[in-house]
């Protein structure tokens, strides 16, 4: 549930990195995350195309430093300790590409998965009106199959082009993606989406398609919170139950452990209520977990994805 590691001081910048400017070291990360929480990276960067990519990744080879794949930060929850070795941003890879004639569409892995469902709904294209809501970007709902309205990644992908820290390219189908209930075989995997290729029906009124890209919007709006800070849905759902609906019959709601607090709109949401720390939010977690398994007999497994030292 944690990578642990050993404190230590970052080494000095190198020669190596000095000639690469978007190499950072000891950047904060709570920026960019959506709880905004969490200590620095050691070494941080957000490459703008694959060239920069490149580079990075060969900044990166033979030196002893794990990396993180990062995209825009809504799943993730990030230790105040921060995180050793190389983040690895991809909000800045954008680009879409709309094959009209086939109804297709490839899009690099950091373009918002919410942007792109909207221009699909105003061209009248069907397949993505359940992303509208959904704060990720389009590699993050590769890799963990990201879904809403009884719909998922997995129904619309035809491929992503995945590349390796040795620089190579692969073209994943998706069969090959190992698809299941909100993950693939690419969590935990150091393999980054570069970019996914989806098959969407074209041909419907406009109007039609927008307006259930709205509604999608609106219901979710109404049903979770957005005023503060959050990771969206914290845990899986254990199937046929719901992860909500167990924490409110606990009278779990507005239950806070220091600045953390479990939403009183939706209970399968964490918020950052007050100043929290990731540990506030990480008790929080282990405590709702306890507090389900005694009661309940289930184990609440994390759909939010934990990096760093936490205390238990």
């Amino acid at each position: 549930m944690t990578v642990a590691y050993a404190p230590r001081s970052s080494p000095p910048i190198s020669p190596a990195a000095r000639e690469i400017p978007l190499i950072q070291g000891q950047v904060s990360l709570a920026d960019y995350t959506t709880y905004r929480v969490g200590g620095a990276a050691e070494w941080y960067t957000a490459p703008r195309n694959r060239q920069e990519l490149l580079a990075a990744f060969e900044w990166l080879a033979n030196k002893d430093l794990p990396l993180t794949l990062l995209g825009a930060g809504s799943n993730l929850l990030i230790s105040d300790h921060g995180i050793p070795g190389l983040v690895l941003s991809t909000r800045y890879l954008r680009q879409s590409f709309f094959d009209e004639g086939q109804g297709k569409i490839t899009v690099a892995a950091g373009e918002p998965i919410a942007k792109v469902a909207w221009q699909a709904a105003k061209r009248g294209w069907k397949g993505l009106e359940w992303a509208v809501g959904i704060p990720g970007t389009i590699g993050g709902a590769v890799v963990m199959n990201a879904g809403a309205h009884n719909q998922c990644t997995a129904d619309t992908l035809v491929s992503a082009t995945v590349m390796s820290p040795d620089g190579q390219l692969k073209v994943l189908s998706r069969a090959d993606l190992g698809f299941a209930y909100r993950t693939s075989c690419l969590q935990g995997s150091h393999q980054l989406v570069i970019e996914a290729t989806f098959q969407l029906t074209p041909g419907f009124e406009r109007d039609i398609i927008l307006a259930q890209t709205t509604q999608n919007l609106h219901q979710r709006k109404n049903s979770q919170p957005y005023d503060k800070p959050s990771c969206g849905s914290v845990f899986r759902n254990p199937t046929p139950q719901y992860a909500a609906r167990l924490i409110e019959h606990l009278g779990l709601k507005g239950y806070r452990i220091g600045g953390a607090e479990v939403s009183q709109r939706h209970a399968n949401f964490i918020l950052n209520a007050s100043n929290a720390k990731a540990q506030d939010i990480f008790n929080l977690i282990c405590h709702v977990q306890a507090q389900v398994e005694a009661h309940c007999a289930l184990l609440l497994e994390p759909e939010v994805k934990i990096l760093g030292q936490f205390s238990y």
